[in-house]
């Protein structure tokens, strides 16, 4: 596989299927709140929040705090910061994040987690052929996801929200995360893939120089494909079976 090292994979929603449920509990805290944010007044309210293409262009691949005032920014709204001890609620970006983290914990202690099919076979073949691995998170989640959907053994790192918190590395679009990792892997950037279903993931990997961005679409949503090009996908797949194969090549087209 030429000079090709490493494998840099987001988690959420290319390696486990919890993108949507991201999206719901988001829908569930912004929608919650946008009448107590943008009151009607006695006419429309304020409409409520798009969990495709606001998810999507927003939130997706963010961590919480840059999430909310992504929205907050599209949606013109001012809010004070607050601080990490804010309770759940509307009244600060910090409450807003913490509400989510609430929804979503909830859902994953009523549902669980899943890895999708393709997974384990790609990893397995990219074990086989000494291509080290990292999966990376803005998530805090991250490492107790990947253990629930038996997946941790196939990483020789993972880089999460605590890791991100705890060395004050900026969240994506910003390379950090995905620098961080390769680094852990004893790998440059010229030498590594990554592999990102989030707009702002992959904008990140193409900032960050590495060697290959692979774009994934599991939906094959309408548009999905060119918006991912158009933030820095060398080329995008459908899924990981192809992945392996993809990586031969190793250099952006």
């Amino acid at each position: 596989m030429n000079d090709l090292r490493a494998v840099v994979f987001d988690t959420d929603g290319v390696l486990i299927a919890t993108a949507d449920r991201h999206a719901a509990a988001w829908k569930e805290v912004f929608d919650g709140c946008l009448p107590e944010w943008q009151p009607s007044h006695g006419g429309a309210g304020p409409s409520p929040f798009d969990a495709v293409r606001e998810y999507r262009d927003l939130v997706d691949g963010r961590s919480r705090l840059d999430g909310v005032r992504a929205f907050l920014t599209a949606r013109h709204i001012g809010l004070p910061p607050g601080t990490p001890g804010d309770p759940p609620g509307c009244a600060t970006v910090h409450a807003v994040a913490a509400r989510k983290e609430e929804v979503f914990s909830a859902t994953l202690r009523a549902d669980g987690v899943r890895a999708f099919a393709d997974v384990r076979p790609a990893l397995r073949e990219l074990r086989e052929r000494t291509i080290r691995c990292a999966a990376v998170s803005a998530s805090r989640h991250a490492r107790s996801l990947l253990e629930s959907a038996e997946l941790i053994g196939y990483f020789d790192t993972v880089v999460d929200g605590r890791d991100a918190a705890a060395l004050a590395l900026p969240g994506k679009p910003d390379p950090a995360l995905f620098l961080e990792a390769a680094g852990r892997l004893g790998a440059s950037p010229a030498h590594t893939a990554v592999v990102e279903d989030a707009l702002a993931g992959v904008e990140a990997g193409h900032r960050g120089g590495f060697r290959l961005v692979v774009g994934l679409d599991r939906e094959g949503a309408p548009g999905m494909r060119d918006a991912l090009g158009a933030h820095g996908a060398d080329l995008v797949l459908r899924d990981l079976g192809g992945l392996p194969a993809a990586l031969e090549g190793g250099r952006r087209p």
